[in-house]
């Protein structure tokens, strides 16, 4: 009798449907571990027992704790990402566009804090949460480029002003970013005026002055 084949677990085309759920779980419960507990104190055991699964089982399904973890980063910065681009598509006046990129990050992040804290917690360092583990490493996923390209457009239907499209594209992520930051410690920031202010901002960096 020939040995019964096991899925290859790092494609997803390759699971069943209860893999691919089980894994959600998982994945979920490492969300909510490492938004709770922070990272370096999120265990598999911790997660297994938030599943109300064995260690053996999270095994299973992910061969280690940083396997887990990287995969949770991926899901969450891949939900991130979608939501961001879904509604910049939307717009096709490049100025638009921009404003829509500032305001789904924002939007997104006021919505999922327990995301939020996953990004930051793994990619800051756990001495205060203060320092990059590696410089430049918060800006994921070519998130300035995507931004730099939409300025890019702008440019070249004559919308907005002759600048260097990188610098201004890590100027408005890094603002973004630190009205985030602000927001984790000090969740009374209303990220809702936080945004129009970033919006205005943005246009006073960005648009013809002629």
């Amino acid at each position: 009798m020939a040995p019964r084949r096991t899925a290859d677990r790092t494609d997803p085309e390759a699971l069943t449907f209860t893999e691919r759920a089980r894994r959600q779980q998982i994945v979920e419960c490492t969300i909510d571990s490492i938004a709770t507990r922070g990272y370096p104190a999120t265990s598999l055991s911790a997660i297994a027992e938030e599943a109300g699964i064995s260690k053996a089982a999270v095994l299973y399904h992910f061969s280690s704790k940083d396997n887990l973890t990287q995969a949770t980063l991926a899901h969450v910065l891949e939900r991130f990402g979608a939501y961001v681009s879904e509604r910049v598509a939307r717009e096709s006046d490049p100025r638009a566009a921009v404003v829509a990129y500032v305001r789904a990050m924002i939007g997104y992040q006021k919505a999922n804090r327990r995301h939020v804290r996953v990004i930051t917690e793994m990619l800051l360092d756990d001495r205060g949460g203060t320092r990059l583990k590696n410089p430049g490493s918060h800006d994921t996923g070519g998130r300035w480029q995507a931004l730099a390209e939409l300025l890019a457009e702008g440019q070249k239907a004559g919308r907005l002003r002759a600048f260097d499209t990188r610098t201004v594209a890590l100027a408005i992520g890094g603002a973004i970013d630190g009205v985030i930051a602000h927001w984790l410690v000090h969740p009374d920031l209303d990220l809702d005026a936080a945004a129009d202010d970033l919006e205005r901002f943005t246009l006073n960096a960005i648009e013809r002055r002629d």
